[in-house]
């Protein structure tokens, strides 16, 4: 589950992470009495003006601005509400911002420039370890340095069971250049920032820019913060965070029918279940000349009710040119699956246009096979994967 940057913060913030003082806002109104509030705690005459969007390179697409003064506060905030923002990382379309966050300016002069790092906490699946990313050259371009740059991106695998150690630490704070105060505020910080990874179940905690400040304060200026769905039983606080609006609303809608569906980007629509099965039918349609338009995974059950849903979401997608229900009854029988499929397809017949092409294996699989063909609907059963292909094949030509 991705978080916004000001919920990440807040993450980080009550594991003792030091982060920017930052209010989030919904009006150019709120946005200047939360200036006003940031001003008088922190003596700040300057304002950062983000837009709060699950999307990074918001700089780059005029969602990050700074402010001098409270009219400029209200000023830029009303260019970035309700803007539609454009990033790297976003589609051609955007994401419209429904909130900005107001955040203290930590770039202020002093004895030495304030200097820009990369840090990110990741697993490394292959080896069963989390890893430390990390880099001297942070900010906005960073993706360039590790394109151009790679000798400058360093890693440290930290094993789960110990942690992350002392020595581990200086030898990062090593790496960037650290030295005297910064040093020890930086071992600090990345040790505050590993125990909030590790207690929040994150999968990904991104901090671009980590800021060394001219008064040699380390902190985290912007924080991306993903959390592992599987795990948020144990947190409830953090899934109340769960902002849908800026989910694709087909995966919404998926999740809330407790199916697993991941929009891509073909024209062959999926309904399998188990998730091991539905990697292998993707990439059948792709070796068959297709390309899947979803991942869709609709679980141990596929009664009428739940394959109309999954129905009705694949062909939200008008991209699809056929959709392929490629079911193994295991726990659930292939008759009672193909019965669901004949029901929801009755009840929605006029909204199919696309050919149906079903492949049931397992327990009553011809039963199910004959129900199918003698339903005289527009639905082709198969067998086997290979016929499934040829039929992709068909109706794709």
């Amino acid at each position: 589950m991705n978080l916004h940057e000001y919920q990440g913060k807040d993450i980080l913030h009550s594991f003792g992470v030091k982060v920017p003082m930052g209010i989030v806002v919904l009006t150019p109104d709120e946005a200047v009495s939360a200036a006003e509030k940031i001003a008088t705690e922190s003596d700040s005459s300057l304002w950062a003006v983000k837009a709060q969007i699950h999307a990074g390179g918001r700089g780059k697409g005029g969602g990050v601005k700074i402010a001098k003064s409270l009219d400029e506060v209200r000023e830029k905030s009303s260019q970035i509400l309700g803007m539609r923002l454009i990033t790297p990382q976003t589609s051609k379309e955007g994401k419209l911002v429904h909130r900005v966050m107001i955040a203290q300016d930590v770039y202020y002069p002093g004895a030495s420039a304030p200097k820009e790092y990369y840090v990110s906490m990741l697993m490394d699946r292959t080896k069963g370890k989390n890893m430390i990313v990390y880099s001297s050259q942070g900010g906005m371009d960073i993706e360039e340095v590790a394109e151009k740059n790679p000798e400058k991106i360093f890693t440290e695998e930290i094993d789960p069971a110990f942690g992350i150690r002392d020595f581990q630490a200086r030898k990062i704070a090593f790496y960037l250049d650290l030295n005297g105060k910064a040093f020890k505020e930086f071992v600090c910080f990345i040790k505050a920032l590993y125990e909030a990874y590790v207690a929040s179940d994150a999968s990904l905690f991104e901090i671009n820019p980590m800021l060394k400040t001219s008064d040699d304060q380390i902190m985290a200026v912007d924080a991306k913060v993903v959390l592992d769905d599987n795990a948020l039983y144990r947190h409830s606080e953090y899934a109340a965070m769960r902002d849908t609006d800026e989910e694709d609303p087909a995966e919404v809608e998926a999740s809330r029918a407790g199916m697993n569906f991941v929009k891509l980007h073909g024209n062959v629509g999926c309904m399998v279940n188990g998730a091991g099965l539905a990697m292998a039918t993707m990439d059948m349609i792709k070796l068959s000349g297709g390309s899947p338009a979803n991942f869709l995974d609709v679980g141990g059950t596929a009664d009428a009710e739940r394959v109309e849903k999954a129905f009705r979401i694949i062909l939200k997608d008008e991209s699809v040119c056929a959709i392929l229900i490629n079911i193994f009854g295991g726990i659930v029988r292939c008759d009672r699956v193909a019965q669901g499929i004949i029901d929801a397809y009755n009840n929605m017949k006029e909204s199919f246009s696309v050919p149906l092409i079903v492949r049931l294996q397992g327990t009553n699989a011809e039963q199910a096979k004959n129900m199918i063909n003698q339903s005289g609907l527009r639905v082709h059963s198969v067998i086997t994967l290979k016929e499934a292909a040829e039929k992709i094949q068909e109706a794709l030509s």
